[in-house]
């Protein structure tokens, strides 16, 4: 596996018995140290997802689906080296030829979708996601026939609209998935899907808390609902008591304060106030800024740094 594996992966797979060798900084790097290695000590290498035999068996998916689902009109399925998506196209066509199938990859690791474009397989020259799961520089050249045939279309999303999906995913369905497998979620909006059915694949749910709580936050503060404003204060006691009752009456909650006084060379200057607070969404951001605008504070939004 690449150094960049989640911890909650590395230990769920030693769980089962296997021993993990940690190498790259993505995919390709790991899957060619794992060649080498069969090759040096005559293990049995089984490719993830440049083998047929893997593909089909991930294209059981698409039975359980339209057994479920007969009158499916669309399947989202991730897209890394592209086995999943074999197997599930294939399949479902197989079942019923009228079923579109649309892959979803991440934008910053978008490799079969240049390969399709190119009419070959083709090696991106860097990958660049948080969907770990999916960063992948080159597909399967064995199983690329298949996605040629069988793929309806593919679409890329941006790492935000991962982070926003998560969050979603969370709150409203209180399920834990990875970004690879938020993908197809993400999607949705790109999507013209109203009145239709669509099953999207979840691919996997292997995320470490840390890494968790990183996403919540940036998807909080992607939904606008936690923000940072810069404020000048008179350097004088009592004034941010003050801000904080402006902040207050429109229902603020303010998270966290950076207040220095010893910034200011002169006792009559202003003092920078940097305010991050938590909002309902960008109607009530909105709210809380015109507040601080109507007191006279001049509120400028600025990076929020958790």
């Amino acid at each position: 596996m690449p150094t960049t594996t989640p911890l909650i992966k590395v230990n769920r797979t030693k769980s089962y018995g296997a021993e993990v060798v940690l190498y790259g900084n993505v995919y390709d790097e790991a899957c060619a140290k794992a060649y080498e290695l069969a090759e040096e000590h005559g293990y049995t290498f089984i490719h993830p997802f440049d083998d047929l035999t893997v593909a089909t068996g991930q294209g059981s998916i698409a039975m359980e689906i339209v057994k479920e689902l007969p009158l499916v009109d669309y399947i989202l399925v991730p897209i890394g080296g592209g086995g999943l998506a074999t197997g599930v196209s294939t399949l479902a066509k197989l079942l019923n030829p009228k079923i579109k199938v649309i892959g979803v990859e991440p934008q910053g690791a978008n490799c079969m979708q240049a390969s399709l474009k190119a009419g070959k397989v083709t090696t991106l020259p860097t990958v660049n996601t948080i969907a770990d799961g999916t960063a992948v520089k080159t597909p399967g050249s064995k199983i690329f026939p298949y996605i040629q045939k069988n793929l309806d279309d593919i679409i890329t999303v941006p790492d935000e609209d991962l982070v926003v999906a998560f969050l979603d995913m969370v709150e409203n369905h209180k399920m834990i998935v990875e970004n690879s497998g938020l993908l197809t979620v993400a999607a949705l909006k790109y999507l013209d899907v109203k009145n239709k059915k669509v099953v999207s694949i979840l691919s996997g749910g292997n995320m470490d808390v840390i890494t968790m709580s990183s996403v919540v936050q940036q998807g909080l503060i992607f939904r606008d609902r936690i923000f940072t404003v810069s404020v000048l204060l008179p350097d004088k006691p009592g004034e941010l008591s003050r801000v904080a009752g402006v902040i207050a009456d429109v229902n603020g909650n303010v998270i966290k304060l950076e207040h220095n006084q010893f910034v200011s060379t002169n006792r009559s200057a202003a003092v920078e106030l940097r305010i991050t607070l938590e909002a309902f969404g960008t109607t009530h951001k909105n709210e809380i800024i015109e507040a601080l605008n109507k007191n006279g504070y001049q509120p400028k939004v600025v990076r929020t740094m958790m």
